[in-house]
């Protein structure tokens, strides 16, 4: 399907189709509440339920997964599923199968399902609804549609006739033969020429032909969160639209209908976060011990360190990634080493924790402030982001992880994807180098060592920014939590574009950890 480069117009009309698989007849879902909904829930919703949705085929690409539409296919359901690469939300409804899904529209069936379940081999199970049905009963009058001539080529002697409402588009197949541009469209779909309609697509627009411009693209009016669309009683946070970095270990999220939350690094206590954020989808101890070797091996005397107060693959921060991904129990066994003379109380140090939100797309990991963290050298941060670290005592957040949920990835799909920007005033980057969740590690890195170059303490320092350590999850007993240094970096071609979410997370769970002052990059092979 081409889309055309973007232009950005608001959804108006949202049409009341109601979606039922025919095996939960008792769960109708308005059609339009799902779109706009983000990738982590709704494919966390279709998992969770392996009897009704017994196959989930994931299609995204490997060289541009944050780029091209992520695509669910339901083959036994009978539908698709289109997706936005940047923002992982659910753009296009695809019924392909209209003996497969039920489907009504002000209580109005659009197919009567047939008990007949026997089919041929790559044909529907059942024909849509006739244009009649369609054009008297169900939807009434509209605008002529568009036409689609047959590709001579495949010998195909059916043209497509895509017949639009609000939010709503029918196909019909056409005899070419029958086709006129001056013929009134409403005598030739209801002539023997056309045949019942053999797709049906749900979008926002106003019509297919406006909507396709902008589709992946144009604002969505529903939150990611389906919780947060459907109208309950029980309290819901605000989702988080962009996480903003200052530096400095000061983060601005972004809310969609709410003034932002700023997290300050060693200020913003556990009670902060629940009252902002709700309380935490799971709560993650730490017990991975397995790099605490690189911290012997990269110490170094403070006085190496600089005037901005750590090396870039600063030691301690190696080991705080990613280890809460794979984790939704609390587990209460002890935490690594740390260089924090705290660690040698032992009710002290099981204080420590992450606050896993999974459907925020981040954890933020809660210990005692150890200093304060770097701020860009080039800009001066406003009063207000300078961080004081004045919590001392007690606990508080000192490590925010944002997660990218890129499809192929080990960790996909266990928090939703989380788009993150560096703010160009207090960075130094300049309006002009826009860094952000979807920019290309090569141009971060770029662009961040420059923003650093000849501010670290040694020429040594610098050159580390270069180098990364390589991490390993499909190795160990459990997902999140099994790092494994590698000695060596073999580079092989990912051809993976389709898979079953059986097998998914086999063979890529290989990633470089590349570290700048207060902050870290897990990088995979295809440079996100």
């Amino acid at each position: 399907m081409h889309v055309p480069p973007p232009s950005h117009h608001p959804s108006i009309i949202r049409p009341p189709i109601s979606i039922t698989t025919s095996a939960a007849s008792h769960m109708p879902a308005p059609a339009c509440s799902l779109l706009g909904a983000s990738l982590h829930d709704i494919l966390s919703r279709l998992k969770a339920q392996p009897h009704l949705y017994p196959t989930i085929d994931v299609s995204y690409s490997p060289t541009q997964p944050l780029v091209a539409p992520v695509i669910l296919n339901l083959p036994a359901n009978g539908f698709r599923l289109r997706f936005d690469g940047p923002d992982q939300r659910l753009r296009l409804i695809e019924i392909l199968d209209f003996g497969k899904t039920q489907l009504s529209y002000k209580n109005i069936d659009l197919v009567k399902l047939s008990e007949d379940t026997t089919t041929t081999a790559g044909a529907p199970s059942q024909h849509g609804p006739v244009f009649r049905h369609v054009y008297n009963r169900l939807m009434g009058p509209t605008f002529a549609g568009e036409y689609l001539s047959p590709d001579r080529s495949s010998g195909n002697q059916n043209g497509l006739y895509v017949l639009s409402y609000p939010g709503i588009a029918f196909t019909f197949p056409l005899q070419h033969s029958a086709w006129s541009s001056d013929a009134d469209f409403v005598s030739l779909l209801s002539s023997t020429a056309a045949a019942p309609a053999k797709s049906l697509a749900i979008f926002n627009g106003a019509s297919w032909h406006e909507a396709r411009k902008d589709l992946f693209t144009r604002p969505s009016p529903h939150p990611r969160s389906l919780a947060l669309s459907m109208k309950g009683k029980e309290f819901q946070p605000d989702e988080i639209e962009l996480a903003v970095i200052f530096g400095g270990g000061v983060v601005n999220l972004c809310r969609r209908s709410s003034s932002p939350f700023q997290i300050v690094l060693g200020e913003t206590t556990p009670q902060d976060l629940v009252a902002e954020l709700g309380p935490p989808d799971a709560i993650y101890r730490k017990n991975d011990h397995r790099l605490s070797i690189h911290k012997s091996r990269r110490r170094e005397p403070r006085g190496s360190h600089g005037s901005y107060g750590a090396s870039p693959a600063k030691s301690e921060d190696f080991l705080d990634t990613d280890y809460s991904s794979a984790h939704t129990t609390t587990d209460d066994s002890d935490v690594e080493e740390d260089t924090d003379q705290r660690d040698d109380d032992p009710s002290q140090s099981t204080a420590k924790c992450f606050y896993n939100y999974f459907h925020h797309g981040f954890d933020i990991f809660i210990s005692y402030p150890s200093g304060p963290s770097p701020q860009f050298p080039n800009a001066n941060a406003p009063g207000h982001l300078t961080t004081t670290n004045k919590a001392v005592d007690r606990l508080v957040a000192t490590k925010v992880i944002l997660h990218g949920n890129v499809p192929g990835s080990y960790p996909f799909n266990r928090h939703r994807r989380s788009q993150w920007i560096i703010d160009p005033e207090t960075s130094g980057t300049g309006a002009s180098n826009i860094l952000d969740s979807e920019t290309s590690f090569t141009t971060l890195s770029k662009e961040l060592r420059n923003v650093w170059k000849g501010k670290y303490g040694s020429s040594h320092a610098e050159k580390a920014t270069q180098n990364a350590i390589v991490l390993d999850r499909d190795w160990g007993d459990s997902p999140g939590s099994s790092y494994e240094v590698l000695e060596g970096w073999e580079d092989g071609e990912q051809t993976q574009k389709r898979g079953s979410l059986a097998h998914e997370g086999s063979g890529s769970g290989t990633t470089q950890i590349f570290g700048f002052p207060g902050m870290l990059f897990e990088v995979l092979k295809n440079d996100v």
